[in-house]
C-alpha cells in the first residue's frame, strides 16, 4: 500500500497519521520548510491539510507531481472570490456578494444588501480573522489595503449554521456524514453537535450541493461545506477541500472517521458509508491548558495537539459520544465545569 505525504504538519496532519496507523498506511505530515530530499514524495500520494501555502523549494517540487491529489482545487477554493464564482456557476445558493473594490462603493453595497454587510479577505483569514461586520448606520473603518482584495456579502440573519462532511473517490462514488450544528463565538468554532435527526430535506439538499461541487471539480477525498439555514433553506457559506474541524466528532462517533475516509478515498480503498449511531458532540479547547479532570468523565475523549497555548488558538478538542441525547446532555453539563 502506498504511503501518504501531507503538506502541513499541524493537528490535521497529525490526525491523518493516527488514522493511517491501524490500516498500515504510513502518513508523513510535512513542514512547509522541509528539504525536498528528506520527503518520501516519489513513492507517495500527496495531499494537504491547508488550502494555501508559501512558495518554497518543497512546494514547487510537489506542485509538479501528478500524485498531488486535488492540486488545482486548492488555489481555486482558497480564494473566496473564485470560490463564490464556482458556486454561482453551479447555481448553488449563497449569500449575495460582490467584490469590494473601493470605499466609494459603500452606498451601493448597503442599497443592495440592506443594513448589514460582511467583509472577508479573498485570501487568508480564518477563525474570524480578516473579517468585519459593518452596519449601514455605523462607521466604516477598514484597512485601506483591503480594497480590491475582499468580497462583501449580505449579512444573513440565519437561524443556524450547519456543516456537511463528505468524500468522493476517483470512480465518482460519494458518501456523507449526517449534518452537524455548529456554534461559534467571536468567529471561532466552539461546539459541533451531530444532527442525526436533522430535517431530511436539509440533509438531502446539502448532499446534492456538495455532490455537484465535488463532481464539477473531479475532487477526490474529504471536503467540508458550511451552510447557513435561512428561512428553512440552505445557503453555502464556505468550502474546505480537506478534513475539517466540524468533522472531528467522527473520530469517536462513527465507524470510519473523516481522517480514515480521506485516506481511503485518495488511496482508492473501499469507501463504504460510515455507520453513525447515538449522539456525538465535539468541543474545541481554545487557549486553555490541559486539564486531567476531563479524563474523569467516562464518555469524554481528549484529543490534545501539544501546541503552544495562546489566546484564541485551538489546542485540542473533546469528543463526547453517548448512546442517547439525554445521556449526552448530562455529560456535557459535567464537562462544562472543566471547560473554559
Amino acid at each position: 500500500m502506498k504511503s501518504v505525504c501531507v503538506l502541513g504538519n499541524g493537528q490535521l496532519g497529525r490526525m491523518l497519521r493516527q488514522a493511517g496507523e491501524p490500516l498500515g498506511i504510513k502518513v508523513y505530515p510535512i513542514g512547509l520548510d522541509a528539504r525536498p530530499e528528506h520527503v518520501p514524495h516519489e513513492e507517495s500520494v500527496i495531499t494537504a491539510e491547508i488550502e494555501r501555502w508559501p512558495e518554497t523549494e518543497l512546494t514547487r517540487q510537489l506542485a509538479e507531481k501528478k500524485a498531488f491529489v486535488n492540486r488545482t482545487v486548492f488555489p481555486l477554493l482558497a480564494d473566496r472570490e473564485t470560490q463564490k464564482k464556482l458556486l454561482d456557476s453551479l447555481s448553488l445558493a449563497t449569500a449575495p456578494w460582490r467584490l469590494l473594490e473601493n470605499a466609494e462603493q459603500w452606498p451601493q453595497v448597503f442599497a443592495q444588501f440592506g443594513d448589514l454587510a460582511i467583509v472577508k479577505r479573498c485570501v487568508g483569514g480564518y477563525d474570524g480573522r480578516g473579517q468585519w461586520r459593518l452596519a449601514a448606520d455605523g462607521q466604516i473603518d477598514l484597512p485601506q489595503d483591503i480594497y480590491g482584495k475582499c468580497i462583501v456579502e449580505q449579512g444573513i440573519h440565519f437561524s443556524a449554521e450547519v456543516s456537511l462532511i463528505g468524500a468522493r473517490n476517483r470512480q465518482g462514488q460519494t458518501v456523507f456524514y449526517p449534518l452537524t450544528d455548529n456554534w461559534h463565538e467571536n468567529g471561532i468554532l466552539r461546539v459541533s453537535i451531530l444532527q442525526p435527526q436533522a430535517k431530511a430535506k436539509w440533509q438531502q439538499q446539502a448532499e446534492s450541493m456538495l455532490s455537484a461541487i465535488m463532481e464539477k471539480l473531479e475532487y477526490v477525498g474529504v471536503m467540508a461545506m458550511e451552510c447557513f439555514i435561512d428561512n428553512d433553506k440552505l445557503l453555502i457559506n464556505e468550502l474546505a477541500p480537506r478534513v475539517h474541524n466540524s468533522g472531528h466528532w467522527t473520530q469517536n462517533g462513527a465507524s470510519i472517521s473523516q481522517f480514515e475516509l480521506h485516506l481511503r478515498a485518495i488511496l482508492d480503498l473501499p469507501l463504504p458509508t460510515p455507520v453513525v449511531s447515538g449522539q456525538s458532540v465535539m468541543i474545541n479547547l481554545i487557549g486553555t491548558p490541559v486539564n486531567t479532570e476531563w479524563l474523569t468523565l467516562p464518555l469524554l475523549h481528549l484529543h490534545w495537539y501539544e501546541k503552544d497555548i495562546h489566546p484564541g488558538r485551538k489546542v485540542g478538542h473533546l469528543n463526547l459520544h453517548a448512546p442517547s441525547n439525554a445521556t449526552a446532555l448530562y455529560h456535557i453539563d459535567n464537562a462544562r465545569a472543566f471547560t473554559p
